[in-house]
């Protein structure tokens, strides 16, 4: 299925989420009708994907202003050109190569994560996202109702998660409901990353057995998509109704690209 909207085009890359945008040149600005339209896409299809768009720093950061507040990282390394930009190049900080979510050390996590490819190796490297919220449709309703009084734990130090950093041990912990209702959408879906320490309101008995359960229903193939890269390449996508994998199936080869969140802007109160 093709949505057609103005000049161009919306096309669905899976069955259940994902999306590539073609006809739309980021890096000259686009117009509140077309931000508005892409804003309602990416609440659609939660990862939306735009081809050579060799977006600058200023840009990339731009970009994301579409659709959320660009956030200031505490503990990840800044790009000279811009200081809401993280480079990573996988030969220094290593490879991100598990099911998680980004921004669990913080409440609320970061609604949107979003990559500019920079080098990518010449086959592989390619990247998984999965649908938590059809992970979560597809269970059973009384199993629904018990999760829906657990919590999962998590390490709260936003320096153990910066990659290429030592990580020191665990002090201080932070809670986030394994169901989560999307703020935005108001759809349900599982929020349960690998970085989970446990599980709250059971036993610990019972949170192993159900933390290895969600986690492995989480992944199926059968709420997955996956994206190929060429340099230039733009993703973005919703962290709080998917989880997402790089594949480490391209050995030593490079793999370089700039990050910038995106998080909800903070609502002054009314006077």
């Amino acid at each position: 299925m093709t949505t057609t909207v103005a000049s161009y085009e919306i096309r669905r890359a899976g069955p259940r989420f994902g999306a590539e945008v073609t006809g739309i040149d980021l890096t000259a600005g686009v117009d509140d009708r077309t931000a508005e339209d892409l804003r309602h896409a990416f609440r659609e299809h939660k990862v939306l994907v735009f081809r050579g768009q060799h977006l600058t720093p200023d840009q990339h950061v731009e970009a994301i202003r579409i659709f959320a507040e660009p956030f200031d990282h505490p503990t990840a390394v800044k790009d000279p050109a811009h200081p809401l930009v993280y480079p990573y190049n996988v030969q220094q900080t290593g490879k991100a190569s598990t099911w998680h979510i980004g921004g669990l050390w913080r409440q609320p996590v970061f609604a949107i994560e979003s990559l500019t490819y920079e080098v990518v190796p010449e086959l592989g490297g390619h990247t998984l996202w999965a649908d938590l919220q059809a992970a979560y449709d597809d269970l059973s309703e009384p199993f629904k109702k018990l999760l829906a009084s657990v919590n999962a734990v998590y390490d709260a130090n936003a320096q153990n998660y910066a990659q290429g950093s030592k990580r020191v041990e665990v002090e201080e912990t932070v809670e986030h409901p394994v169901v989560l209702e999307h703020p935005e959408t108001g759809r349900k879906g599982l929020f349960i990353s690998t970085a989970a320490r446990g599980l709250t309101g059971v036993t610990a008995a019972e949170g192993k057995v159900l933390l290895e359960h969600l986690l492995r229903h989480a992944s199926s193939p059968d709420y997955t998509i996956r994206f190929g890269w060429n340099a230039g390449d733009f993703v973005l996508w919703d962290n709080r109704a998917t989880w997402h994998y790089a594949v480490d199936d391209y050995g030593d080869g490079a793999r370089v690209y700039r990050k910038v969140i995106g998080v909800e802007p903070v609502r002054q109160p009314a006077v």
